[in-house]
């Protein structure tokens, strides 16, 4: 039995998507909305200073994705319910999402009632996950060691560094990200120095083929 408001933020870079489950989610008397965002980088913000009970977060989307999204706002608000409401179920986005502390993971063909009872189970501090995402099939792919040697480079790179990534395999210019993450255009070449380094590419090429490859931008966007 819910005896408090539970507060609830919206990130999806579709704005039918987000109105459809605000129509939904207000339908409940004990769920308010208090926020939306159109992708990660502007959720991280907004979150932080509305500190929301719940999220529900989407994976692919411009800018910054939901992995990383989850990952920095649990870090700058850990009593914030991370999730993920996705049309993808990828060993990766499992495995990472998991680790980071997210509380849930439902795919976009779930119920209303899903949903809602989701956030439900969230904020009593249980896993809610989509009926055709098992428990045990979580817990093996959070102990899941086994990745490939870029995967594994991938994890080394730093918030920022991850970040870069992304926006340079959207194809965003020096300039571009340096306006986006307010850095000047010479700390944009050596993180992007880096991060070839780190990854051992060549060229750009690389960089997006992998990046499409472990799921951190969609074709869509190309």
């Amino acid at each position: 039995m819910i005896n408090k408001t539970i507060t609830v933020f919206l990130v999806d870079d579709h704005t039918i998507v987000r109105q459809g489950l605000a129509k939904l989610l207000e339908g409940e008397p004990y769920l308010k909305i208090v926020g939306e965002a159109q992708n990660g980088l502007e959720a991280v913000k907004k979150v932080e200073s509305l500190k929301p009970d719940v999220v529900i977060m989407d994976i692919s989307m411009p800018l910054l994705n939901g992995i990383e999204a989850t990952r920095q706002i649990k870090k700058i608000s850990p009593q914030t319910k991370v999730i993920i409401l996705s049309m993808h179920c990828h060993d990766r986005y499992i495995s990472e999402l998991f680790s980071y502390g997210a509380s849930g993971y439902l795919l976009k063909d779930s119920t209303g009632s899903d949903i809602i009872q989701g956030i439900s189970a969230a904020v009593r501090g249980d896993t809610c996950l989509s009926p055709s995402i098992s428990r045990r099939v979580i817990e093996d792919y959070v102990s899941l060691k086994k990745k490939s040697s870029h995967e594994d480079d991938y994890s080394k790179l730093t918030n920022r560094e991850r970040e870069v990534f992304q926006m340079l395999a959207e194809g965003h210019s020096t300039k571009e990200i340096s306006e986006i993450l307010y850095i000047s255009p010479s700390t944009v070449k050596t993180h992007r120095a880096n991060i070839m380094d780190k990854l051992q590419f060549q060229n750009i090429s690389q960089l997006i083929q992998f990046a499409i490859h472990i799921g951190i931008v969609d074709m869509q966007y190309f």
